[in-house]
C-alpha cells in the first residue's frame, strides 16, 4: 500500500511539473491574431472579451483605440469546471484569453504582469450570453483568480430595447424596464426596437450604451465568500447533474416570470 501511495505521489508531482511547463509556455505565446490591441501601452487599459465576430466588429469601430482592446471569442468556451488542466490549456478560446492578458495561468498567474487594468466580459443580453458569461467567470475563478481578488473583472450591461420617443433614443436593459416605461407613458407615441444581440447595434449605439466610460454601465464582479462561490460554480457548472437538479428544484420558486 505504501509503495502504491508513493507511486501516486510521484505521478502527481510529475503532472504538476508538466502542467507548470505548459502554463509557462502559454504565458509566453504571441498575442492572438484577432486581438485588436490598444495603442497606449503604458497607461490605463481595458480588455473587452466579446461574443461574436459581428459584435466585435462594431466594438472595434466604437472603441477608444488608445486604451480599449477587443478580443473576439473564437469557438465554444470550454467549461473549465469539468475539464482538466491539460484539456483546458489546449482550448483556443482559453489560450487566447491567457495570452492576451500575459500574466500566466493557475498557480503561475502573476497579477503584476497583466497587460490590462480591466477585464470586461461583453455578451448578449439573453440566456446564451449569460451562459457564455458564466463559462468565462468559471475560467477566471479557477485559473486567474487574482483578477477577482483585485476587483479587475467586469461585465457589461447592454440594453435589450431601444425606444425612440420624440426623436430621442431611450435604452432599456430588460423586459421589466420596458414594462415600467409603458406604464409611465400610456398615451405617448414611440417605437420599440429589440436587440437580439450585440451584433444588431451599430458601433455608435454600442459605444454609447456599453463602451463609453461616460455613459456605459459596468457591473463589477467580486468574491466576498470564496468557499461559497466555489460551491456555486461546482453545482452549476460541474459534472454532478444530481447536485444541479437539486439546486434548481430548491431555487426555482425564486424566479420572477412576471415581465409581460
Amino acid at each position: 500500500t505504501r509503495a502504491v501511495k508513493v507511486k501516486e505521489a510521484e505521478e502527481a508531482a510529475r503532472k504538476a511539473r508538466a502542467n507548470a511547463r505548459k502554463a509557462n509556455k502559454t504565458a509566453k505565446m504571441a498575442l492572438p491574431g484577432k486581438l485588436a490591441d490598444c495603442s497606449n501601452k503604458n497607461g490605463y487599459t481595458e480588455l473587452f472579451v466579446v461574443e461574436g465576430d459581428s459584435a466585435a466588429g462594431s466594438a472595434k469601430s466604437g472603441r477608444y483605440r488608445e486604451f480599449q482592446a477587443i478580443l473576439p471569442l473564437k469557438g465554444k468556451v470550454l467549461n473549465t469546471e469539468k475539464a482538466d488542466f491539460e484539456k483546458m490549456i489546449k482550448a483556443e478560446s482559453v489560450t487566447n484569453i491567457i495570452a492576451a492578458m500575459g500574466a500566466g495561468v493557475g498557480e503561475n498567474f502573476d497579477i503584476k504582469k497583466c497587460r490590462y487594468d480591466k477585464f470586461i466580459i461583453m455578451t448578449d443580453a439573453d440566456d446564451d450570453g449569460a451562459h457564455i458569461k458564466s463559462l468565462l467567470l468559471t475560467l477566471i475563478y479557477n485559473y486567474m483568480r487574482p483578477l477577482l481578488d483585485n476587483e479587475m473583472v467586469y461585465v457589461t450591461m447592454p440594453p435589450l430595447y431601444r425606444v425612440v420617443k420624440n426623436k430621442q433614443s431611450i435604452y432599456l436593459k430588460d423586459d421589466h424596464e420596458l414594462k415600467e416605461f409603458r406604464r409611465k407613458n400610456p398615451n405617448a407615441k414611440y417605437t420599440i426596437q429589440r436587440f437580439k444581440g450585440l451584433g444588431e447595434m451599430n458601433y455608435q449605439q454600442l459605444k454609447e450604451t456599453t463602451m463609453d466610460p461616460l455613459t456605459r454601465v459596468l457591473k463589477k464582479v467580486t468574491i466576498k465568500d470564496a468557499e461559497r462561490a466555489q460551491e456555486a460554480f461546482n453545482i452549476c457548472m460541474g459534472s454532478q447533474a444530481e447536485l444541479r437538479r437539486e439546486f434548481i428544484e430548491a431555487n426555482a420558486h425564486k424566479v420572477n416570470m412576471d415581465f409581460s
